[in-house]
């Protein structure tokens, strides 16, 4: 029979599901599961996108036999860290496989480069402070030389501790998806995985300068977009259509919308100010007098009177 249908290494070569696991999993108590029940994982645009990535690799077919890994809850510990995810999955042995996945983090240089670019247009700036993450952020960074997302399978290192020769296996396959739903909940752990965490991006963007607007000659600083002149005929050659509307209302609600930001942007982009009033930071004091401006109050329940006379 094995001379018939070829060696192992030869079978191997054609079909690997034959060696690999063919029993259902161990049960596993408390493990990491999936909140997605059903279709596809990934809630964020973000997430999404990483998902996508991966999948345009040719991953698709492999991806989806661990889903129902993820969704059981098959992933018993899950660690990301600079470059690397490492995790434990429970397989139908006794003994959890060590999973591994890295990804090559940017250089000190690179990420100059984009926090440089991300500072110098003001709604990044903003978006970023809030705790919001750009559509345009993948942009930004290809821009800079440095695509934010793997290129190829080539730019990610998997490795699993499973007897199945096959990349991903569903082991690694369910540690994508629970990377995924990581990124889901915090934005910032996809920009720490290259190697730049939420407080030391948001550090350096509060204490780059704002980005300059061009001068009267046009110059403008390093990441900053020029503005295009626009000329304006002579008053007296107006005056028969200066009070019609540029726009016909049509236009007008075509119009794209200014992105909406938090009240208390101001406050989040600075650094907090060494003051204490009555044992609390000001920056805590002056929030919710934010909110109340922006008619928020009620939203987030904070109800918290600012001090008079401070």
């Amino acid at each position: 029979m094995t001379e018939q249908n070829g060696s192992p290494p030869e079978r191997a070569a054609r079909d690997t599901s034959w060696w690999a696991e063919a029993s259902a999993p161990r049960r596993v108590e408390n493990g990491i599961k999936a909140r997605s029940k059903r279709g596809a994982i990934g809630e964020q645009w973000w997430s999404r996108r990483f998902v996508e990535v991966l999948e345009s690799f040719g991953m698709s077919g492999r991806l989806a036999r661990g889903r129902n890994y993820a969704r059981r809850g098959q992933v018993m510990e899950f660690e990301l860290s600079t470059g690397k995810v490492r995790a434990r999955v429970q397989g139908s042995r006794p003994t959890p496989y060590q999973v591994r996945i890295g990804v090559l983090p940017l250089t000190t240089a690179q990420w100059r480069s984009v926090t440089g670019a991300l500072g110098a247009q003001a709604l990044f700036r903003a978006k970023l402070l809030a705790g919001q993450m750009p559509h345009e952020i993948e942009d930004v960074f290809a821009a800079c030389g440095t695509p934010l997302f793997p290129r190829s399978a080539r730019d990610l290192e998997m490795s699993c501790s499973c007897p199945d020769w096959g990349v991903p296996c569903k082991h690694l396959a369910a540690v994508c998806y629970v990377l995924a739903e990581t990124f889901d909940d915090d934005p910032f752990a996809m920009l720490a995985w290259r190697g730049r965490g939420r407080e030391e991006l948001l550090g350096a963007l509060r204490r780059r300068p704002a980005a300059q607007e061009p001068g009267p000659a046009g110059a403008s600083g390093p990441g900053a977009v020029p503005l295009r002149k626009i000329g304006a005929p002579p008053l007296a050659e107006s005056l028969d259509r200066f009070w019609s509307p540029g726009l016909t209302r049509a236009r007008l609600r075509a119009a794209q919308t200014v992105p909406a930001t938090v009240p208390d942007l101001v406050l989040r982009s600075f650094e907090p100010p060494m003051v204490q009033i009555r044992g609390q930071d000001l920056t805590a004091l002056l929030t919710p007098a934010y909110l109340r401006l922006a008619g928020q109050e009620e939203l987030t329940g904070q109800g918290q009177e600012v001090p008079d006379g401070e």
